[in-house]
């Protein structure tokens, strides 16, 4: 067996041969697509290689958390997709003997060691663009294969992970998410390709699909239903079907290129730049095994589903479809997902009308109990970029968690990143300054606060995107 990532074979080997020891394992993952998919990759591998055990989810693995762990009969524990920043805590509940943590996970460790940690940036590889958590999974997976066995089909569910985490930076995945690519391909399961890099290929209707293309915004179009309209209206083509609009994977090849230059042209006239019209264009990443003009099929929109179940407290539907049920797990999903976007568009439409606080160097919003706290860091993701909030600056979200905690989300770009933004350690220095905790990744993180300390958070947060920026 080949390993994926040679950097973490050995200590992958070391984590395999610790759950083969174990009588039975709690799994315990991070409810976003990332950690979705990590769980059912480590899931699968696990079931595979004949080892009994147990899953719980969590939005956020804290310390009431780990103690909840460590009262439970498992005598060992895997953690996907999150772990290494609890790593201190963690540790001492080994060291008390309470349970034995094999560690999955890609974000920054906290100062502790333990030895059966798999984590991407232990061996010099970026735990942000080159291996997500269910790359480790997947990494782990393929060290826990038997003799016989082939794990490299899970590479598609580690390649839906690295999407979902946003980790295809310019529209490609890279690094040791790239090999795994490499391996989904030999085994069938992926299929990779250039096309328009937007969202929706499989399932918006072409309208949809032009008008939320906001990654690039193009005049005209993006953010302009009557617009998107006018625009393939004037295209000669036939883009109905029994008076429904085609989508974009309906279309022939002659009728996605005649669209595709059209498009082209209309950007150069509208002024878009040379830079952010090559932006338009990206890798796309297919699960042939999964049916044409559905969500499954492209890895974006797979993460997205995903992203619609944990975040409304339905974990085990978005791993129950990851594992491959695809009747009543993927109807509940898809009911979700329905829900998920009306809650975007509402809060995405509060944030226009409410519009943002510009700082000397962020931009944010508190927009209290008007937007989910599991969601807020995705629609303010989604307002970088519309009428009155600035791309060339971090945006920072608040949403009311608690009666004693509120939640922060932190979004950036990858040219902010590019010219040094790591948010990550923005949230993690700003939060406990404010007696909170936080990390992620440079281009997207989070935090918790205590309620009332929202101003200095502010100020802080302000000061380290200066220093970084500067």
């Amino acid at each position: 067996m080949s390993a994926p990532v040679p950097e973490m074979a050995d200590r992958a080997d070391a984590c395999a041969e610790r759950l083969r020891a174990a009588d039975e394992v709690l799994l315990a993952s991070h409810i976003d697509a990332d950690g979705l998919t990590s769980a059912a990759v480590a899931a699968s591998a696990l079931e595979r290689a004949g080892i009994p055990f147990g899953t719980l989810f969590s939005k956020q693995l804290d310390e009431a958390e780990i103690a909840g762990i460590a009262a439970t009969d498992y005598d060992t524990v895997l953690f996907t997709d999150f772990g290494s920043g609890q790593l201190g805590v963690i540790a001492e509940r080994e060291a008390a003997g309470d349970f034995t943590p094999v560690i999955a996970d890609h974000h920054q460790p906290a100062d502790a060691t333990t030895e059966h940690h798999l984590n991407p940036l232990l061996f010099g590889l970026d735990g942000s663009s080159e291996l997500s958590g269910a790359g480790a999974s997947y990494v782990l997976a393929r060290a826990l294969e038997p003799a016989d066995g082939d794990n490299r089909d899970l590479a598609a569910l580690a390649v839906v992970g690295a999407v979902g985490d946003m980790q295809a930076t310019d529209g490609e995945l890279v690094g040791a998410n790239r090999k795994i690519v490499t391996e989904g391909e030999a085994a069938g399961t992926v299929e990779t390709g250039t096309d328009l890099a937007l969202y929706g290929k499989q399932t918006r209707p072409l309208p949809k699909l032009l008008e939320y293309a906001t990654d690039v915004r193009i005049p005209g179009i993006s953010n302009d239903q009557n617009g998107a309209l006018r625009f393939l209206d004037g295209l000669g083509l036939e883009l109905r079907s029994g008076g429904d609009w085609r989508c974009w994977v309906d279309l022939s090849h002659e009728e996605k290129r005649t669209l595709t230059n059209a498009l082209l042209q209309h950007a150069i006239d509208k002024g878009v730049r040379p830079g952010e019209i090559d932006a338009l264009f990206g890798t796309t990443y297919t699960l042939p095994a999964e049916p044409a003009g559905t969500e499954l099929r492209d890895a974006s929109e797979f993460s997205t589903l995903l992203n619609a179940t944990a975040r409304y407290e339905r974990a085990d539907v978005g791993l129950a479809v990851c594992l491959g049920d695809r009747d009543g797990a993927l109807d509940r999903a898809r009911t979700l997902l329905s829900n998920h976007r009306r809650n975007l568009s509402e809060g995405l439409q509060w944030v226009r009308e409410e519009g943002v606080t510009r700082e000397e160097h962020v931009q944010w919003f508190d927009a209290g109990d008007r937007i989910r706290e599991t969601i807020v860091g995705i629609v303010a993701g989604m307002a970088v970029g519309t009428d009155g909030v600035d791309r060339g600056r971090p945006i920072v979200a608040f949403a009311e968690k608690g009666e004693d905690e509120v939640k922060v989300s932190a979004r950036g770009t990858p040219g902010l990143t590019r010219k040094g933004l790591d948010l990550s350690a923005v949230m993690t220095e700003a939060s406990r300054a404010v007696g909170g905790d936080g990390g992620g990744h440079d281009v997207a993180a989070g935090a918790t606060i205590p309620e009332g300390t929202r101003e200095e958070f502010v100020e802080r947060v302000d000061d380290v995107v200066g220093e970084q920026l500067s």
